[in-house]
Protein backbone atom coordinates (compact mmCIF):
# COMPACT_ATOMS: atom_id res chain seq x y z
CA UNK A 1 0.00 0.00 0.00
CA UNK A 2 1.36 3.44 -0.96
CA UNK A 3 2.07 5.87 1.78
CA UNK A 4 0.41 9.26 1.78
CA UNK A 5 3.68 11.01 0.97
CA UNK A 6 4.26 8.89 -2.13
CA UNK A 7 0.75 9.65 -3.38
CA UNK A 8 1.36 13.37 -2.91
CA UNK A 9 4.71 13.02 -4.61
CA UNK A 10 3.06 11.37 -7.63
CA UNK A 11 0.41 14.09 -7.76
CA UNK A 12 3.06 16.80 -7.55
CA UNK A 13 4.94 15.20 -10.45
CA UNK A 14 1.78 14.78 -12.54
CA UNK A 15 0.31 18.25 -11.92
CA UNK A 16 2.85 20.14 -14.14
CA UNK A 17 2.56 17.47 -16.84
CA UNK A 18 -1.22 17.82 -16.87
CA UNK A 19 -0.89 21.63 -16.87
CA UNK A 20 1.36 21.39 -19.95
CA UNK A 21 -1.20 19.16 -21.66
CA UNK A 22 -3.94 21.63 -20.70
CA UNK A 23 -1.93 24.46 -22.23
CA UNK A 24 -1.58 22.59 -25.52
CA UNK A 25 -5.13 21.28 -25.70
CA UNK A 26 -6.86 24.53 -24.67
CA UNK A 27 -4.64 26.43 -27.13
CA UNK A 28 -5.85 24.12 -29.87
CA UNK A 29 -9.55 23.92 -29.02
CA UNK A 30 -10.33 26.77 -26.64
CA UNK A 31 -12.11 26.53 -23.33
CA UNK A 32 -15.48 25.47 -24.72
CA UNK A 33 -14.11 23.14 -27.41
CA UNK A 34 -11.74 21.17 -25.18
CA UNK A 35 -12.86 18.46 -22.81
CA UNK A 36 -11.18 17.15 -19.70
CA UNK A 37 -11.05 13.81 -21.55
CA UNK A 38 -8.94 15.48 -24.28
CA UNK A 39 -6.45 16.65 -21.67
CA UNK A 40 -6.46 13.29 -19.92
CA UNK A 41 -5.75 11.53 -23.21
CA UNK A 42 -2.86 13.94 -23.92
CA UNK A 43 -1.57 13.36 -20.35
CA UNK A 44 -2.00 9.59 -20.64
CA UNK A 45 -4.03 9.42 -17.44
CA UNK A 46 -7.70 8.93 -16.70
CA UNK A 47 -10.17 11.83 -16.65
CA UNK A 48 -10.91 10.88 -13.04
CA UNK A 49 -7.28 11.42 -12.10
CA UNK A 50 -7.25 14.77 -13.92
CA UNK A 51 -10.24 15.79 -11.79
CA UNK A 52 -8.41 14.61 -8.69
CA UNK A 53 -5.54 16.96 -9.56
CA UNK A 54 -7.74 19.80 -10.83
CA UNK A 55 -11.29 19.55 -9.46
CA UNK A 56 -12.87 21.87 -12.04
CA UNK A 57 -12.35 22.52 -15.72
CA UNK A 58 -11.70 26.18 -14.86
CA UNK A 59 -8.83 25.25 -12.54
CA UNK A 60 -7.37 23.10 -15.32
CA UNK A 61 -7.52 26.03 -17.76
CA UNK A 62 -5.95 28.29 -15.14
CA UNK A 63 -3.10 25.80 -14.64
CA UNK A 64 -2.43 25.85 -18.39
CA UNK A 65 -2.57 29.65 -18.42
CA UNK A 66 -0.16 29.89 -15.50
CA UNK A 67 2.23 27.53 -17.33
CA UNK A 68 1.93 29.80 -20.36
CA UNK A 69 2.86 32.90 -18.36
CA UNK A 70 5.73 30.99 -16.70
CA UNK A 71 7.18 30.28 -20.15
CA UNK A 72 6.73 33.90 -21.19
CA UNK A 73 8.50 35.16 -18.08
CA UNK A 74 11.34 32.69 -18.61
CA UNK A 75 11.77 33.99 -22.18
CA UNK A 76 11.63 37.63 -21.06
CA UNK A 77 14.26 36.95 -18.39
CA UNK A 78 16.53 35.24 -20.91
CA UNK A 79 16.06 38.14 -23.30
CA UNK A 80 16.85 40.68 -20.59
CA UNK A 81 19.97 38.74 -19.59
CA UNK A 82 21.13 38.69 -23.23
CA UNK A 83 20.65 42.44 -23.79
CA UNK A 84 23.72 44.09 -25.32
CA UNK A 85 23.64 46.66 -22.53
CA UNK A 86 21.43 47.17 -19.55
CA UNK A 87 19.83 50.51 -20.46
CA UNK A 88 16.04 50.29 -20.05
CA UNK A 89 15.30 50.60 -23.76
CA UNK A 90 17.89 47.95 -24.64
CA UNK A 91 16.51 45.53 -22.06
CA UNK A 92 12.91 46.02 -23.27
CA UNK A 93 14.07 45.58 -26.87
CA UNK A 94 15.86 42.33 -26.01
CA UNK A 95 12.82 41.07 -24.08
CA UNK A 96 10.62 41.90 -27.09
CA UNK A 97 12.89 39.88 -29.35
CA UNK A 98 12.78 36.93 -26.97
CA UNK A 99 8.98 37.11 -26.91
CA UNK A 100 8.83 37.28 -30.72
CA UNK A 101 10.96 34.12 -30.86
CA UNK A 102 8.71 32.43 -28.31
CA UNK A 103 5.44 33.06 -30.14
CA UNK A 104 6.83 31.67 -33.36
CA UNK A 105 5.16 28.54 -31.97
CA UNK A 106 1.59 29.80 -31.81
CA UNK A 107 0.58 27.60 -28.86
CA UNK A 108 1.17 30.22 -26.14
CA UNK A 109 -0.31 32.93 -28.30
CA UNK A 110 -3.48 30.94 -28.97
CA UNK A 111 -3.98 30.05 -25.32
CA UNK A 112 -3.81 33.74 -24.44
CA UNK A 113 -6.35 34.52 -27.18
CA UNK A 114 -8.68 31.84 -25.84
CA UNK A 115 -8.21 33.17 -22.30
CA UNK A 116 -9.32 36.61 -23.49
CA UNK A 117 -12.46 35.07 -24.95
CA UNK A 118 -13.48 33.55 -21.60
CA UNK A 119 -12.11 36.21 -19.25
CA UNK A 120 -15.65 36.72 -17.97
CA UNK A 121 -15.32 33.39 -16.13
CA UNK A 122 -14.11 34.78 -12.78
CA UNK A 123 -11.34 32.25 -12.12
CA UNK A 124 -9.94 32.59 -15.64
CA UNK A 125 -10.22 36.38 -15.73
CA UNK A 126 -8.37 36.57 -12.42
CA UNK A 127 -5.60 34.30 -13.70
CA UNK A 128 -5.31 36.30 -16.93
CA UNK A 129 -5.00 39.57 -15.02
CA UNK A 130 -2.45 37.98 -12.66
CA UNK A 131 -0.37 36.82 -15.64
CA UNK A 132 -0.43 40.24 -17.28
CA UNK A 133 0.48 41.79 -13.93
CA UNK A 134 3.45 39.44 -13.64
CA UNK A 135 4.67 40.40 -17.12
CA UNK A 136 4.16 44.12 -16.51
CA UNK A 137 5.86 44.06 -13.11
CA UNK A 138 8.74 42.00 -14.47
CA UNK A 139 9.25 44.31 -17.45
CA UNK A 140 9.19 47.35 -15.16
CA UNK A 141 11.47 45.88 -12.51
CA UNK A 142 13.96 44.16 -14.79
CA UNK A 143 14.32 46.96 -17.31
CA UNK A 144 14.07 49.93 -14.97
CA UNK A 145 12.06 51.66 -17.71
CA UNK A 146 9.51 54.34 -17.00
CA UNK A 147 5.79 53.55 -16.99
CA UNK A 148 5.21 54.87 -20.52
CA UNK A 149 7.94 52.63 -21.95
CA UNK A 150 6.54 49.59 -20.15
CA UNK A 151 3.05 50.41 -21.41
CA UNK A 152 4.40 50.61 -24.99
CA UNK A 153 6.23 47.30 -24.48
CA UNK A 154 3.02 45.54 -23.42
CA UNK A 155 0.99 47.29 -26.13
CA UNK A 156 3.44 46.19 -28.83
CA UNK A 157 3.21 42.67 -27.45
CA UNK A 158 -0.55 42.76 -27.93
CA UNK A 159 -0.09 44.12 -31.44
CA UNK A 160 2.27 41.22 -32.12
CA UNK A 161 -0.49 38.85 -30.99
CA UNK A 162 -2.85 40.36 -33.55
CA UNK A 163 -0.26 40.29 -36.34
CA UNK A 164 0.71 36.68 -35.73
CA UNK A 165 -2.73 35.26 -34.85
CA UNK A 166 -4.43 36.79 -37.89
CA UNK A 167 -1.40 36.18 -40.16
CA UNK A 168 -1.30 39.91 -40.92
CA UNK A 169 2.50 39.79 -40.80
CA UNK A 170 2.38 37.56 -43.90
CA UNK A 171 0.44 40.05 -46.06
CA UNK A 172 1.89 42.51 -48.57
CA UNK A 173 -1.07 44.92 -48.29
CA UNK A 174 -0.37 48.57 -47.41
CA UNK A 175 -2.57 48.48 -44.28
CA UNK A 176 -0.72 45.39 -43.06
CA UNK A 177 2.61 47.13 -43.61
CA UNK A 178 1.38 50.05 -41.49
CA UNK A 179 0.55 47.73 -38.58
CA UNK A 180 3.71 45.66 -38.99
CA UNK A 181 6.11 48.59 -39.39
CA UNK A 182 8.87 48.46 -36.80
CA UNK A 183 7.68 45.14 -35.39
CA UNK A 184 10.32 42.42 -35.41
CA UNK A 185 9.44 38.92 -36.46
CA UNK A 186 11.91 36.05 -36.35
CA UNK A 187 12.93 34.64 -39.71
Amino acid sequence: MATRSSVLSTAEVRRPMVAAAALAEFARGGYHGTTVADIARQSRISPAYVFKLFPRKESLFVAGLQACFDQILDALAAGADAAQNQRPDAVLYAMGGAYADLIRDRTLLMLQAHALSVADIPEIGEALRAGVARITNFAKGRSGADDDAVQRFVAYGQLCHLLVAAHIDELDDAWAAILSHGIRHPD
